[in-house]
């Protein structure tokens, strides 16, 4: 079973409890299709185990096939800088097939972020070495498709639908 090479850190993007007894850490590209329907498992998750599982997304853009991953990342970076990482990534996600600059930039808009700003930073690269982290944490980690997950450091090997992960999160929470 492969392993989590990179650890949870500060430098993630965590939402639920921090400090959550589960930790689901996944590899995703904003332009997968199978990336978009886990998305919803994911946050269904996250309202069934509540701050006991803590869930960190990390960037993988796969780019030979899907282009606009790239940019995606690093504008969902941008927000993120700026305290709005989770509203531009469900944002993305959940107008997937929308994904294109003119949206990442009215994304951004409509989050109170400026546009322009975001245009200069895709344009100077400003967030790429943040996604190329990323990625090449999952590539030590033998992430090859998205998404992958590791649930505690362990690569989840099942389907990604809400009944077989919370299957495999529930024997991992704290007994009260």
């Amino acid at each position: 079973m492969a392993e989590l090479r990179v650890p949870v850190s500060a430098a993630d993007h965590i939402r639920g409890g921090a400090s959550g007894k589960v930790i689901l850490v996944e590899y995703g590209d904003y332009e997968c299709p199978y990336c978009r329907l886990a998305h919803v498992q994911v946050m269904q998750l996250g309202q069934h185990f509540g701050d006991e599982l803590t869930y960190v997304f990390r960037n993988f853009p796969l780019t030979e096939i899907h282009p606009l991953a790239e940019p995606a990342a690093e504008a969902a970076e941008f927000a993120g800088a700026q305290g709005q990482f989770w509203a531009m990534h469900d944002a993305i996600y959940a107008h997937q097939e929308q994904l294109s600059l003119p949206f990442l930039l009215g994304t951004a808009r409509a989050l109170g972020l400026s546009e322009n700003n975001l245009a200069a930073a895709l344009e100077a690269g400003t967030y790429e070495p943040k996604v190329k982290q990323d990625f090449l944490g999952g590539v030590r980690s033998g992430v090859n498709g998205t998404p992958t997950f590791f649930i505690n450091g362990h690569r989840y090997e099942g389907p990604f639908d809400y009944q077989h992960m919370a299957a495999a999160i529930q024997p991992l929470r704290p007994r009260l």
